[in-house]
């Protein structure tokens, strides 16, 4: 991978030589001053990654934006100078998240962003496009997929982003993608079938769009431009997979080679389109794809997502581990260990670092075992599992969005973050 890029910077670099409008600069940490290797730059539509040393040129354009795994984008306008440096904040995201609901109604979100002043919480994950297809705000993308919205939770979501970014938040836009009732109804074509060749509905009576049909891609694409250019840091996919359920019907044969290489294909079209913003993107991963070798039946397998995305969000909730894990069979007794250990197991298997794993952790009551509620015990054990493995932070799930400080370290620790490894 690293001579790749190594090639990639050379051939970019002999490519502008002697061009008046490239510009020459250096990524580096701002804390540190060391320099950033392999760092992402974009001016316009040229891409590079900066070479081992932090340096890059690149064609002049509106403005340069760099980003890098453990760091907080940036973005500068246009330069005089043909020379740039650009320091990079480190940063390690711990989030809530927040519904579509949850982002537009005004006690949870200043619940949300009291906790956020008083703790170690720096980041959000909002709903975009939620488990329902609901989009908070007056969409383009919605209205150009044929929708109507006849409820919006957020009325001026520029302004909020705005404000929001004005606090230091980190922002997370999450889209579920092929769990779409309101797209399936309105073009049915694009739908999972069932035996009949009726709509199929899962357990939730939510229809769901056909992976394998490239058309209905267009929407939940489309809003992720719309996310990157209201100003979120990170494109977050979920329900990036195909339905967990038998006898249904697809537009293509329901192979493993054929269910992977279409999550596969849908991601490269994200960083194809995504590519003139240079956000980072994630995908949401079912916590037991880390211990199975195949896709788990659902297109999701580790090793391909991994050359994909910036930030792979293992879903550890203890309570979906309903046949526990090697050597602690029950979750509810070992929530530091479900999570360290699938982490640990998840770097073996890819050899990718800690900086490239972010993992969902669970606020909210048990619902497969004893049905305790998840406290200050259980949520420091889970945040310890992650930071014992060096994970990109953590992001707590609470489908109601009321959460507590329970289990937060009550003040921020001196820097966003702490410098990304190699």
């Amino acid at each position: 991978m690293k001579w790749a890029r190594k090639a990639c910077a050379a051939l970019a670099w002999l490519a502008m030589a002697g061009n008046a409008q490239a510009i020459e600069g250096l990524v580096r940490d701002s804390i540190s001053g060391r320099p950033i290797a392999w760092a992402v730059v974009v001016s316009g539509e040229a891409q590079q990654y900066a070479d081992e040393a932090g340096h890059f040129s690149i064609a002049a354009g509106a403005s340069v934006s760099a980003r890098a795994l453990g760091y907080r984008r940036r973005e500068l306008p246009a330069h005089d100078s043909t020379s740039l440096v650009i320091e990079l904040t480190p940063l390690r995201p711990k989030a809530l998240y927040l519904s579509a609901y949850g982002i537009g109604n005004a006690e949870l979100r200043g619940d949300a962003l009291k906790l956020i002043d008083e703790t170690e919480l720096n980041a959000l994950v909002i709903d975009v496009k939620g488990d329902r297809g609901l989009v908070p705000y007056r969409s383009a993308a919605v209205a150009a997929a044929g929708q109507k919205q006849d409820l919006l939770t957020v009325g001026d979501m520029p302004a909020l982003l705005k404000a929001l970014r004005g606090r230091g938040v980190y922002l997370i836009a999450r889209i579920v993608v092929f769990k779409d009732d309101p797209l399936a109804s309105v073009h049915p074509a694009w739908a999972v079938h069932d035996a009949r060749g009726g709509l199929w509905r899962d357990r939730e009576g939510q229809a769901w769009i056909d992976p394998f049909c490239h058309e209905a891609w267009g929407h939940s694409l489309a809003l992720a431009e719309e996310a990157a250019a209201l100003g979120f840091d990170e494109v977050q996919f979920d329900y990036l997979r195909f339905p967990d359920a038998r006898g249904l019907a697809f537009s293509e044969a329901n192979t493993e080679e054929h269910r992977v290489a279409a999550i596969d294909e849908f991601l490269a079209s994200a960083r194809r389109r995504l590519q003139r913003y240079n956000i980072f993107i994630s995908a949401d991963i079912f916590g037991y794809v880390a211990w199975n070798s195949g896709d788990t039946q659902i297109g999701q397998q580790l090793d391909a997502l991994a050359g994909r995305v910036d930030y792979l969000c293992l879903m550890l909730y203890p309570s979906g581990f309903a046949f526990g894990i090697p050597g602690y069979r029950d979750p509810m007794a070992a929530p530091f260990e479900i999570v360290r250990r699938t982490l640990q197991r998840a770097r073996q298997r890819t050899g990718l670092p800690g900086v490239r794993w972010r993992p969902w952790l669970q606020a909210f009551r048990d619902y497969a075992f004893d049905h305790r509620n998840f406290a200050a015990p259980e949520i420091r054990a889970q945040i310890g599992g992650a930071e014992t493995e060096d994970s990109d932070g953590w992001m707590l799930w609470n489908p109601r969005n009321r959460y507590g400080a329970q289990g937060l370290a009550p003040v921020h620790p001196p820097l966003e973050g702490k410098p990304a490894g190699p």
